[in-house]
């Protein structure tokens, strides 16, 4: 069995929301110790114990409300024998970004992500492209797309050349994605985006697919183009237009 904190690190790791609950200061001779664990859903528990079965419901009673706060917060559980404070850290669950695509662009972007805070998945329906290469594990089926989607989607398709591009974004736009972004020029692109409006879906949605994608940096390489894409989703994921900081003047003091 993994110890709590490998199953944290596991179910983060998926992107999962969790919440851990770790038992701080004991009052009287509860059936607890300092430093119990329970990892829990809203809805369950995945791991560990706070001691007993009173601790471990009422912490699950208290799971949605602070995954819904997204704050930590303490909480007071009591018994007969004694009563437990314990810390209620809540774990957002990662960001998904959907990578479209086995190209050079796209094996930057999936190696880089994570490190940014984004659970990538890389969706290639072309399996020869798959083969040879140390590519991660993929979707191959745009039929397949909803089972790992997660409630923050982001979204880019790396390659303009692909037979079924239209199909991919017919797939994706409905999760109403934060952000989705099409590699290429409008030269390349422009026909795709042609393609959805003819099969009737709305101008506005068309609109919000951003081509070209990324942040204006003059990028050249694949790896260059990664860190514009990654960079222009950083910003967007945190509210900002990625333009330079504004600079202060200098003040004698």
């Amino acid at each position: 069995m993994p110890s709590v904190e490998e199953e944290l690190a596991q179910r983060l790791a998926r992107g999962e929301e969790v919440v851990l609950a770790t038992v701080i200061k004991l009052d009287g001779k509860p059936p607890s110790r300092a430093g119990a664990k329970l990892l829990m859903s809203r809805t369950a528990a995945i791991a560990g114990t706070l001691g007993c079965s009173e601790f471990d419901s009422a912490a699950l009673q208290d799971a949605n409300a602070v995954a819904e706060a997204r704050t930590p917060q303490l909480r007071t559980y009591h018994h007969d024998l004694g009563s437990i404070e314990a810390y209620l850290e809540p774990h957002a669950p990662a960001p998904t970004l959907v990578v479209f695509g086995a190209t050079p662009v796209a094996r930057t972007i999936l190696e880089w992500a994570p490190e940014l805070g984004f659970r990538a998945v890389l969706v290639e329906t072309r399996p020869e492209r798959l083969a040879g290469l140390a590519w991660p594990p993929a979707v191959t089926s745009l039929e397949d797309l909803e089972t790992i989607l997660g409630r923050e989607v982001y979204a880019v398709h790396t390659d303009h050349d692909a037979f079924d591009i239209v199909p991919a974004l017919e797939a994706i736009l409905p999760r109403r994605p934060r952000f989705i972004g099409l590699v290429g020029s409008r030269r390349h692109t422009g026909h795709h985006l042609e393609a959805l409006k003819a099969k009737g879906l709305d101008e506005a949605v068309i609109a919000q697919i951003q081509s070209p994608v990324g942040l204006d940096l003059g990028a050249v390489t694949p790896a260059e183009i990664a860190l514009s894409i990654l960079g222009g989703l950083v910003a967007r994921r945190r509210g900002r237009d990625g333009g330079w900081l504004e600079r202060r003047p200098q003040t004698n003091t």
